[in-house]
C-alpha cells in the first residue's frame, strides 16, 4: 500500500511539473526562472565549498520567499492561465454549438437534394470498435466536407460517418442494425442503423432519407421522424451541448409548437404583405 501511494504521489507530481513546464516554455517568465535557478545554484555550491556563512544566512531566508517571487515573476502567464481556467466551460460550448451549425447546414442542403446521409455522434460512450473496422479520418467538422462525402458515387457515402467532438474521425462505417420490431417496414437499412447504433450506445445519430429527404434523430432507442430544421437544431442543442437526453420528448413538443407558430407567424405575414401589394 505504501508503495502504491508513493508511485501516485510520484505520477502526479511527475503530471503536475510537466505540464507546469509545458504551458510556461517559450515565455519570459521561463528565462528568468532559468537565470535565477543558475544563479542560485552557483551561489549555493560556492558558499558550500567556502564556507560562506553570509551567503549561506541570505540563501536560506531566499527560500522561503520563493513562492512569493514566482508569484511575482510569471504573473502574467498565471493570470493567463487562471483565465483560460474560467472560460474552458464557456468556450466548449460555444464550440459544440459552431459544431452543431456546421451539422445542421450539411443536413439541411442535403434534405433539400435528397440525399441520403447517416452522421453518428459520439457522446460519452467512444465508437472505436467501429471506428477501428473502416476509413480512418481526422477532419475537423464542415458543412462541405459532409456533403462531398454522402455525395452520389462518392467513395465514402455507403455506411456511416463517425463524429468525436467536432473531428469527423470515420467514414464508411458499417452499425449494427436495430432487433427491435416494433419499428415500421417503410424504414430501410440506413434509419435501421441508425436507431440501432443508438440502442447500443448513447451516440445521436442524424438520418437523412434518399427518397424523401425526410430528417430523422435516434438516441437511447428512440427514433424521431420528419424533422424540421429549427426543431433539428432544438434537439441537438439538448442532446450534444448540454448532453441531457432525460427530456426529449417535451424538448420535441416545445420546438414543434415553436416552429408551428413560426409558421403561423409567417403565413400571416405573407398574406399581409400580398394584401398591400394589391
Amino acid at each position: 500500500m505504501d508503495f502504491l501511494k508513493a508511485a501516485l504521489q510520484v505520477a502526479i507530481l511527475f503530471i503536475v511539473i510537466n505540464q507546469v513546464l509545458y504551458y510556461l516554455r517559450n515565455t519570459r517568465g521561463s528565462l528568468v526562472l532559468a537565470g535565477g535557478l543558475i544563479g542560485v545554484v552557483a551561489l549555493a555550491i560556492a558558499a558550500n565549498k567556502l564556507d560562506l556563512l553570509v551567503i549561506k544566512h541570505i540563501l536560506s531566508n531566499l527560500y522561503g520567499s520563493a513562492l512569493l517571487a514566482l508569484i511575482i515573476v510569471f504573473q502574467p502567464e498565471l493570470r493567463r492561465a487562471l483565465a483560460q481556467l474560467g472560460s474552458l466551460v464557456v468556450r466548449e460550448g460555444k464550440r459544440r454549438r459552431e459544431f452543431i451549425g456546421e451539422l445542421v447546414a450539411a443536413v439541411r442542403d442535403m434534405s433539400l437534394r435528397k440525399c441520403g446521409a447517416l452522421i453518428v455522434v459520439e457522446r460519452r460512450m467512444k465508437l472505436q470498435t467501429l471506428i477501428d473496422d473502416s476509413i480512418p479520418l481526422d477532419i475537423k467538422v464542415n458543412s462541405l466536407i459532409l456533403e462531398s462525402i454522402f455525395y452520389p458515387n462518392s467513395p465514402l457515402h455507403d455506411g456511416a460517418v463517425i463524429i468525436r467532438d467536432d473531428r469527423i474521425l470515420a467514414a464508411r462505417v458499417i452499425l449494427p442494425l436495430t432487433r427491435a420490431e416494433h419499428i415500421s417496414r417503410s424504414l430501410g437499412t440506413r434509419h435501421r442503423a441508425a436507431l440501432g447504433i443508438s440502442e447500443e450506445s448513447d451516440a445521436v445519430s442524424v438520418t437523412v432519407s434518399e427518397e424523401t429527404g425526410a430528417i430523422s434523430v435516434a438516441c437511447r432507442g428512440d427514433f424521431h421522424r420528419d424533422l424540421t430544421i429549427p426543431v433539428l437544431e432544438r434537439l441537438l442543442e439538448q442532446l450534444i451541448v448540454q448532453r441531457d437526453d432525460s427530456e426529449v420528448a417535451e424538448t420535441m413538443l416545445m420546438a414543434e409548437e415553436m416552429d408551428s407558430s413560426n409558421q403561423l407567424l409567417a403565413a400571416e405575414n405573407a398574406e399581409k404583405e400580398a394584401e398591400n401589394a394589391q
